[in-house]
């Protein structure tokens, strides 16, 4: 009897050890696999964008926080307050004078901002663009929409709305690159796929519902039966809608295309007044954006010369954040919630 209860003794032993050990296993694979996915709350990344006041950038700005919580790094977001591309240069020459961990930066001009953008990278801070890119620039990642394949989506869908048929404008911002992307893309697809359908003319808004507004009142003087304008950013939409409204009335049959999910936007949309608008993955542009940054400044810190000589990056030139079409009979899934 004394013999078979050592025996349990000895196998409860054995048991427990097993048990113990397998713990500590357990315990510091999970410390190996989550190693390189805390950072450190002093890491400062920072958010550059410019009209920093309108709705659009509240997304990505949400995207790059929930990142920064995931990854326990500190965020600061700035800006030009207006559509300014030397205000926005301005504000980047003292985000590097402060020498931050990373950029994520949407450039007003992508000509005019390729310097600066180069001086951040050359003095060793790592720099992502999204939404509106600098391709000439040395930053290491773009993340946005493909802009391009929105402006064909957007021929598509005008065609669809005019039956493929008769003369449609463009209201664009001829200087930000995305934009220039939107306009080709929606151009070109009307030239080689609608051979009906002429886009009349384009004309700069500058990014401005009041300048759009009085672009729109142009076109619509000069070409009395245009059948739809394509606006691509959201305060364009909602000048070309108002000018619609102006000198045609509520009944116009005239249809609008805008760029992506403001509240006035989608209000628009919801009363008919813009027949459709694009909606971009802000928030995705956002999370990823921070997530590259920092892969980037935890290589870069182990290596300062990590990228030098052709070395592989650890991100991606280019991410698609994607598009949607939003039309009047899915636009509640858009509100912001």
């Amino acid at each position: 009897m004394k013999k078979l209860w050592l025996v349990y003794v000895l196998l409860i032993g054995i048991f427990l050890i097993y048990v113990l050990n397998y713990k500590l296993q357990a315990n510091s694979t999970d410390e190996w696999e989550t190693a390189g996915l805390r950072g450190n709350i002093e890491d400062k990344y920072v958010m550059v964008t410019f009209q920093i006041g309108i709705d659009y950038w509240k997304s990505v700005l949400k995207g790059f926080e929930d990142a920064a919580e995931e990854l326990n790094v500190s965020v600061e977001y700035h800006g030009s307050t207006q559509h300014d591309a030397n205000e926005q240069m301005t504000v980047l020459e003292q985000i590097i004078a402060k020498k931050p961990a990373g950029i994520a930066i949407s450039a007003v001009n992508s000509k005019l901002l390729t310097e600066t953008i180069n001086k951040a990278v050359d003095s060793g801070i790592p720099v992502v663009l999204f939404d509106s890119g600098a391709p000439d620039s040395k930053a290491y990642s773009f993340l946005g929409t493909d802009n391009y394949n929105a402006g064909v989506e957007a021929a598509r869908k005008m065609a669809e709305l005019t039956g493929g048929k008769g003369e449609v404008a463009i209201i664009t911002t001829p200087e930000q690159h995305n934009h220039q992307e939107r306009t080709d893309g929606f151009s070109m697809t009307i030239r080689s796929e609608f051979p009906e359908m002429k886009v009349a003319a384009i004309k700069d808004g500058r990014g401005d519902q009041v300048a759009s507004r009085e672009a729109a009142e142009q076109l619509l003087t000069a070409y009395p039966q245009l059948d739809g304008i394509f606006a691509t950013e959201s305060n364009g939409g909602i000048g070309v809608a108002e000018a619609v409204e102006k000198m045609q009335g509520s009944r116009s049959l005239l249809k609008i295309i805008s760029f992506d999910t403001d509240k006035g936007t989608l209000d628009l949309v919801k009363e008919g007044k813009i027949a459709a608008t694009m909606a971009q993955g802000t928030w995705n542009m956002g999370y990823w954006s921070l997530t590259e940054l920092f892969r980037l400044h935890r290589d870069l810190q182990e290596d300062g010369s990590s990228y030098d000589n052709n070395k592989p990056l650890p991100v991606p030139d280019k991410v698609d954040t994607g598009i949607d079409v939003v039309t009047r009979a899915n636009v509640d899934n858009y509100y912001a919630k």
